[in-house]
């Protein structure tokens, strides 16, 4: 039975602390893979103005994700309704995967907040869940907190800055041309 990590994010765009904690959680959680659930649109966050589109986020993960072992980009929540809740992903999932037992990762300041989310006690029957630090709020994945997030890329770019050691090389191009106003 193949062990799968689902880790939904925006991936507005991905970084560095996105690749670094699924590939922790992977080894910490003895998975398999990892998937990088790119969601569409989050239930619980207003839709941002600055959410790239679906397809370019997905692309930029794709490149990023090149030649890291047992971590991929996944579109699956874009063939999904839309919001997408964790559970009916869940549930689809083990419906298309059978064989497969799915991993929920997601971020301490999530987990603070678990019980807003749709059919949480179910997800906490059916599934296991790994909790990453994140925001002062602690994990059960062991990993230091990165101060690396998607907004201070964004607005990096959008100054001018650089962010050489924030996103892989593969992508900086896109994601200064992405995001520069």
């Amino acid at each position: 039975m193949m062990k799968i990590g689902i880790f939904g994010g925006s991936f507005n765009p991905i970084h560095y602390g996105h690749i670094t904690l699924a590939q922790a959680a992977r080894e910490q959680c003895r998975l398999d893979e990892v998937w990088l659930m790119v969601s569409p649109q989050n239930p619980l966050k207003q839709q941002a103005a600055d959410l790239l589109d679906d397809h370019l986020r997905m692309e930029m993960a794709q490149k990023a994700l090149v030649g890291v072992d047992g971590v991929k980009a996944c579109d699956y929540e874009f063939h999904l309704p839309k919001p997408s809740y964790t559970w009916n992903t869940l549930q689809h999932l083990s419906a298309d995967y059978p064989d497969y037992r799915f991993t929920l990762l997601i971020g301490g300041d999530n987990w603070a907040h678990f019980e807003r989310w749709r059919h949480w006690k179910d997800i906490l029957r059916h599934y296991d869940i790994a909790v990453y630090p994140r925001d002062n709020h602690v994990g059960t994945i062991q990993l230091p907190l990165l101060d690396v997030s998607s907004t201070n890329i964004r607005r990096r770019v959008q100054a001018g800055d650089s962010i050489t050691g924030l996103v892989p090389d593969g992508i900086i191009s896109l994601v200064q041309k992405y995001y520069s106003k």
